[in-house]
C-alpha cells in the first residue's frame, strides 16, 4: 500500500465503537509489521499488522460516496463501510431505508414516522424501484409490478434479529397491496386481510427485553389476486409458535398480549363469569414481574381485537369461547399442586377455586381433573397402569396441558381467519409475505429458539446466494471484469445443525434413548 498525495484512509476495529476511522501517516510497504495511523481525534497509533497479528485494515470509501442510497454503489463493500453508510443515512439524513441491490435494509427508529400514509403509497405506485428514495413501498410496488408484467408469483422475505421491525414492515407491505390492489367488488376483502394483523398480534406477540411487540411465531401470508390484479383473498401459514411463553417469561418480559387485554377488560359485565382479576394475580402473567408496557392501553387494544374478530366473521359466541379458553389457562396456572409426605405423590386441594373455575369454563369434571393432574396412565401391551406423580412431575404436566390448550386455540383461530380470507374465485397469481421469527442469542437457548435461529441461518444462506453467489456467477459467465467479494458462507454452521450426526441427529438419538429408558 503506497501513498500518493492524498493520505489513505482506513477502518480499524475498536472495542467500544466497533470500527474507528483513521488515516495512514507513513508509507507502508509489504512485509512491514506496523502501520502508522492518525485517528480522527488526532491521536497517533502504531497498528501491528502481518503474520500472527492483525490483517491489513479495510479501506474507506471516498466522501462523495458516503450516504449512497444503494450499498452496491460503494467502492468498498465490507462491514465497516456498510455500517458507516447506514449510520450516516440514519443520523444525518433521517433515512431508515437503504438498498443493497434487490434487498432493502431497514433500521428500526423505535418511533412512528409519517412516511406510510395513503398519499405516500400513491406516490410509489407505478414507479420503478430506483426512481424514488428507498422504501418498503418501493419493494412492494416492484413485487406487484413484476407479478403483473411477468405473470410470475412473487414473495417478500422480511428477516432480521428480534426487534428489527419485521412485523411492522410486513404490515406496511400488506397495506400497500390492499391499497393498490383493492378488490373490484364490495367484499371488503382487503380490509379483512389487514384485520388479521391485530388478531395475530394479540395471540402471537409479546413483550420481550428487546421489543414491546415481538412476534413469537413465524407467518407466511399469501395474498391472492385476480386476472385484473385485484385482491380476491388470502391465506396464512404459521409455524414455530413459542408455546413455552404461555407458562414462563423471563424477567421484564410478558406473556402473549391477549392475556393482559382480557384481564384489563375483566370488569366488563359479559366477563364476570370468567373469574378474572388483574394480570398480577395470575402466575402465567406475572413471572416477568412487569405486566405493563409503557404507552400501551391493553383494554383499548382488546376493543380492536374484538372488532377485528367481528370483521372477520367470528361470531360473538365463538369469541366468548376463545376468551373462556384463555381465562381457563390463567386459572390452570394458579392451581396449587401439594406434595404428599412420601415425596413421590401429590394432590390438589378440593377447595382450589382456580381448579373449579378451570373446570366450569371448559366443561370438564372436577374430580377427573383433580385425579389426572396428579396421576398418569401407562398403557402396556397387555395391561394398563395408573401411577402417582411427584409434585414436580405434576407441575410439568399442568404446564404442558396449558401449552397444548393454547396451541390448539391458536391453530383454531388461524383456521377461522383463513376461512374468512378464503375466496371461491380462481386465483390468477399471488404475492407472499414471509415475516420470519427474530434471531436471538441467550445464555441458554430453548429448543424453540434454536429452531428459529436455524431457520434464520437458512434464510441467511438464501440471502448470500442471491446477493453474492448468483450475482458473481452471472458476472463470470458474461466474462465481465470483476473482483470477487469475499463473504461469510454459513454452510458450516448449517451442516453442524442438519448434517449427519449434527445437532438434530444427536437430539433425535437422545430422545430415543430416553423413551427406551
Amino acid at each position: 500500500m503506497m501513498l500518493g498525495k492524498e493520505r489513505t484512509r482506513v477502518w480499524i476495529p475498536d472495542q467500544q465503537e466497533v470500527w474507528k476511522a483513521a488515516e495512514i501517516t507513513k508509507d507502508y510497504k509489504e512485509g512491514q509489521t506496523v502501520l502508522h495511523l492518525r485517528l480522527e481525534d488526532e491521536t497517533t497509533v502504531e497498528y501491528p499488522v502481518g503474520s500472527g497479528r492483525n490483517p491489513l485494515p479495510f479501506l474507506r470509501n471516498p466522501d462523495i460516496l458516503v450516504g449512497e442510497n444503494d450499498l452496491t454503489a460503494l467502492s468498498y463493500l465490507h462491514e465497516p463501510a456498510v455500517l458507516h453508510n447506514l449510520r450516516v443515512r440514519f443520523l444525518e439524513s433521517n433515512n431508515i431505508y437503504t438498498y443493497c441491490g434487490i434487498v432493502l435494509v431497514a433500521i428500526n427508529p423505535y418511533e412512528q414516522l409519517q412516511i406510510y400514509g395513503e398519499e405516500v403509497i400513491r406516490a410509489y405506485s407505478g414507479q420503478n424501484m430506483g426512481d424514488m428514495d428507498p422504501h418498503i413501498f418501493a419493494v412492494a410496488e416492484e413485487a406487484y409490478k413484476q407479478m403483473a408484467r411477468d405473470e410470475r408469483n412473487q414473495s417478500i422475505i422480511v428477516s432480521g434479529e428480534s426487534g428489527a421491525g419485521k412485523t411492522v414492515s410486513a404490515k406496511y407491505a400488506m397495506r400497500f397491496f390492499a391499497t393498490v390492489g383493492g378488490s373490484a367488488s364490495d367484499t371488503n376483502v382487503e380490509e379483512k386481510v389487514l384485520a388479521s394483523s391485530p388478531i395475530m398480534e394479540a395471540i402471537g406477540n409479546a413483550k420481550t427485553t428487546r421489543n414491546d411487540n415481538s412476534s413469537r411465531f413465524g407467518k407466511y401470508i399469501q395474498i391472492s389476486f385476480s386476472r385484473q390484479y385485484n385482491i380476491i383473498g388470502a391465506n396464512m401459514r404459521t409455524y414455530l409458535l413459542e408455546k413455552s411463553r404461555v407458562v414462563f417469561q423471563a424477567e421484564d418480559e410478558r406473556n402473549y398480549h391477549i392475556f393482559y387485554q382480557l384481564c384489563a377488560s375483566s370488569t366488563l359485565a359479559e366477563f364476570k363469569d370468567l373469574g378474572l382479576t388483574s394480570a398480577e394475580d395470575f402466575t402465567y402473567t406475572s413471572l416477568g414481574e412487569n405486566i405493563f408496557i409503557e404507552g400501551v392501553n391493553d383494554a383499548a387494544d382488546f376493543i380492536k381485537t374484538r372488532e377485528a374478530f367481528t370483521l372477520l366473521g367470528v361470531k360473538e359466541s365463538s369469541q366468548m369461547s376463545i376468551f373462556k379458553v384463555i381465562a381457563s389457562i390463567l386459572h390452570l396456572g394458579n392451581v396449587e399442586i401439594c406434595p404428599d409426605q412420601d415425596g413421590e405423590s401429590c394432590h390438589v386441594s378440593r377447595t382450589d377455586v382456580h381448579l373449579k373455575h378451570f373446570c366450569q369454563l371448559l366443561g370438564v369434571e372436577l374430580q377427573q381433573m383433580e385425579h389426572w393432574l396428579c396421576h398418569r396412565k401407562l398403557v402396556m401391551t397387555s395391561e394398563t397402569y395408573v401411577k402417582n406423580m411427584s409434585a414436580k412431575q405434576a407441575l410439568n404436566t399442568r404446564d404442558a396441558l396449558a401449552k397444548h390448550i393454547y396451541a390448539r386455540m391458536f391453530e383454531w383461530i388461524v383456521e377461522h381467519v383463513n376461512k374468512a380470507l378464503h375466496t371461491s374465485a380462481k386465483q390468477h397469481s399471488f404475492i407472499g409475505v414471509l415475516d420470519i421469527y427474530g434471531f436471538e442469542t441467550f445464555e441458554i437457548n430453548s429448543f424453540e429458539q434454536f429452531c428459529i435461529n436455524y431457520a434464520n441461518e437458512k434464510l441467511q444462506q438464501q440471502f448470500n446466494s442471491h446477493v453474492f453467489k448468483l450475482e458473481q456467477e452471472e458476472y463470470m459467465k458474461e466474462q465481465i471484469p470483476w473482483t470477487l467479494i469475499d463473504f461469510y458462507d454459513n454452510q458450516p454452521c448449517i451442516d453442524l445443525i442438519e448434517a449427519r450426526l449434527g445437532v438434530l441427529d444427536l437430539l433425535d438419538e437422545e430422545c430415543k434413548v430416553f423413551l427406551y429408558l
